[in-house]
């Protein structure tokens, strides 16, 4: 389904004038792309939050309207207030539809493992986005993974990723995106007991045999001493 959003271009710049828009519920952004001037445009906020709450989020393809003018565009970045997680801004980039581009898209998982369901262990989920490359409009919502069968130990890799038509991998395939890990608690306990079994914990104010032998060995020394 096509989105397409309204702006309009701003003529004021700067800390008062951007807070003056937020106040009335837009957002200052800009738009910028090859072959383009950068636009200084205002958005409504209700369209930005509704675009990345989306399911495709960043990589959600849309295009803005301004003037006499409509362009494809995607969020290339924005800013967030650090206290309140408010939008302040936004950066939008102009998409040629023709032109293979490189987004990260997430990661989804599915299935239970052998490796947790039956044999103890966790899932490590290490990295949650992979990078790729193909055109704008080809741009999956996720790639799905599917972990049913890892045992203990065993990782899905970039490399074990299923084809998707139009869409190049561009990460190292060696990569490990999951990881079926022991839960560390088991090695704690394997330690404990490896120590209890090389010998038995001293009693309160036992020294051990072989300062007690020094100690024996320096008083001998001692009474040698004084007979001579």
């Amino acid at each position: 389904m096509s989105i397409t959003i309204k702006a309009e271009v701003r003529e004021t710049r700067g800390k008062n004038a951007a807070r003056r828009l937020r106040s009335s519920g837009r957002l200052p952004a800009v738009l910028y792309g090859p072959g383009a001037e950068n636009v200084s445009l205002g958005l409504s906020k209700k369209d930005i939050f509704s675009i990345l709450k989306s399911e495709s989020g960043e990589n959600t393809l849309f295009k803005v309207a301004f003037d006499s003018e409509k362009r494809d565009v995607m969020i290339k970045d924005y800013q967030q207030d650090v206290v309140s997680d408010e939008v302040l801004h936004v950066d939008l980039i102009q998409i040629l539809l023709d032109k293979v581009i490189r987004v990260n898209v997430p990661i989804e998982i599915v299935g239970e493992a052998v490796g947790v369901k039956s044999e103890g262990g966790f899932v490590d989920f290490s990295v949650r986005e992979v990078e790729i490359e193909c055109l704008p409009g080809a741009i999956p919502e996720q790639v799905t993974i599917d972990i049913s069968e890892l045992h203990l130990h065993q990782a899905f890799k970039v490399e074990d990723l299923a084809e998707i038509e139009g869409v190049k991998y561009i990460m190292d395939p060696n990569i490990s995106l999951v990881q079926i890990q022991a839960p560390s608690i088991e090695e704690e306990e394997e330690v404990e007991e490896e120590v209890l079994e090389e010998g038995e914990i001293m009693a309160e104010g036992e020294e051990p045999e072989v300062i007690k032998k020094d100690k024996e060995e320096e008083a001998s020394a001692k009474g040698a001493e004084k007979k001579e």
